[in-house]
């Protein structure tokens, strides 16, 4: 990594205002929290809460263009909803600009809004992090906390519902991934529930 983690947090804060680095800290810290209760690795969790929104308030302009130049990404990105596209960017720029090249940690920052089948330990980490840190206050937040101290997977499958039904409430396009993702994670509880009555 080309950063120490306070030149890291320094150079990310000044990619966003105040209050979003505000967020960032709270997704920094819960991401810790529930990277110890439930078995992850808790500097890759700190790391890519630290970089989850560094794209967040790029031109969209800038956004497009390293999604299209950059090979990595997923340039299908680009005909659905722009608030989909920092995660996309940042997954690409925690190497570029910031030297961060283990895949877990930028799959981490690449997966935080939409989810994804098959979400690995740390992408459900940061993910459900992001919807529950202490600064988040929307409708169901609440009961998506509750969820989180039972499991990871029910606490994302609460997150994804929410956003899911806010999203259906606005007539809004739904990311077919996020659908995915919620199905997959559906799966994976019954999948536990099934060997735990083995």
């Amino acid at each position: 990594m080309k950063y120490s983690r306070e030149q890291l947090m320094e150079a990310v804060s000044g990619q966003m205002p105040e209050k979003r680095w505000k967020h960032t800290l709270g997704v920094m810290h819960t991401s810790v929290e529930l990277a110890k209760r439930y078995g992850a690795d808790p500097d890759k969790a700190e790391l890519a809460a630290i970089l989850h929104d560094v794209a967040k308030y790029w031109p969209v302009q800038q956004m497009e263009e390293v999604i299209r130049n950059y090979p990595e990404c997923d340039q299908e990105l680009l005909e659905h909803d722009k608030q989909l596209w920092h995660s996309e960017v940042g997954y690409c720029v925690a190497a570029r600009d910031y030297g961060v090249d283990d895949p877990e940690i930028r799959n981490a920052i690449r997966w935080h809004t939409s989810g994804r089948v098959g979400m690995s330990l740390l992408d459900k980490v940061v993910c459900l992090a992001d919807y529950i840190e202490p600064g988040r206050d929307f409708p169901g937040v609440e009961h998506i906390r509750k969820q989180a101290k039972k499991s990871l997977e029910q606490g994302l499958i609460a997150g994804f519902d929410s956003t899911i039904s806010l999203l259906l409430e606005k007539q809004k396009v739904i990311f077919p991934l996020t659908v995915l993702s919620r199905n997959d994670l559906i799966q994976q509880l019954k999948q536990k529930k099934t060997e735990v009555h083995e």
